[in-house]
């Protein structure tokens, strides 16, 4: 696994690509602790999460390791698996994940732990745990859900079938849909790179309102985002966007 820095960009790129990139417990491992290096990092305002090859994103996890496995193996591996796919969704800055060629299982999984989804024409989707015997361990019933809506989160797991880019794009899967093969992983670098540009400040405190304030009731999530806005209207990043925008200039931002 590599992790490729693009200026405030970092990219994180599965690199297994004669495995379709499937989640090793190994690669589940460095996942966590790469990841969760970048949340650590203050230098850091977006995340890509890329993959190497031409066929797949990510096929989820490696099955062929787990045929191998005691019960006690598949135990072992829980919390490794949890942990990476957690870092995912922890990051306190926005992460995009860039789907080309097919996310099935914990590889759709891993891309609906991001913010955002950027998906080419070869895109394909799924979550067909219930085919093998499994159900969906990395989120996938809670994210899913909370991205399309429970009825339609219900028919693509119950009956764990694949999706296109076409019809992911109609149900909201993705956000963002580019033309072509191969063309998601630079439409994604440049929306982060948009987003890179903007108040490190308030992008952050954007996304803990978004993230935490989805859960509550109006009233407590109106009163969160309150919390948002405060630290940030009255931080350095406030002072220098005003300041720029009426010296019709770019900011620096001090954060």
């Amino acid at each position: 696994m590599a992790v490729r820095r693009h200026g405030q960009v970092a990219e994180v790129v599965l690199d297994r690509p004669d495995a379709l990139n499937a989640i090793s417990t190994a690669l589940a491992a460095e996942l966590g602790d790469k990841v969760s290096a970048l949340a650590s990092d203050p230098d850091i305002r977006a995340v890509v999460l890329s993959a190497a090859g031409d066929r797949a994103f990510c096929v989820g996890a490696d099955l062929k390791e787990r045929n191998e496995f005691t019960d006690a193996d598949l135990l072992a591996q829980r919390p490794v698996f949890r942990r990476a796919f957690g870092s995912i969704i922890g990051l306190p800055v926005p992460a995009i994940a860039a789907v080309s060629g097919f996310a099935l299982g914990g590889g759709f999984e891993l891309a609906l732990g991001c913010d955002l989804i950027v998906a080419d024409d070869g895109a394909q989707f799924g979550l067909p745990e219930v085919t093998v015997g499994l159900v969906p361990g990395g989120g996938g019933t809670q994210l899913l859900s909370r991205r399309i809506g429970v009825a339609y989160a219900a028919d693509l797991i119950y009956t764990g079938r694949r999706i296109t880019a076409d019809e992911a794009s109609a149900l909201g899967v993705v956000n963002r849909r580019v033309p072509g093969q191969h063309t998601a992983r630079d439409a994604a670098l440049e929306l982060a790179a948009q987003i890179a540009a903007n108040s490190p400040v308030g992008v952050r405190n954007a996304k803990h309102a978004l993230r935490t304030g989805i859960e509550l009731p109006l009233t407590a999530g109106l009163d969160v985002e309150d919390s948002a806005w405060r630290a940030t209207a009255f931080s350095a990043d406030r002072v220098e966007g005003i300041r720029a925008f009426a010296e019709k200039r770019k900011p620096q931002w001090p954060s």
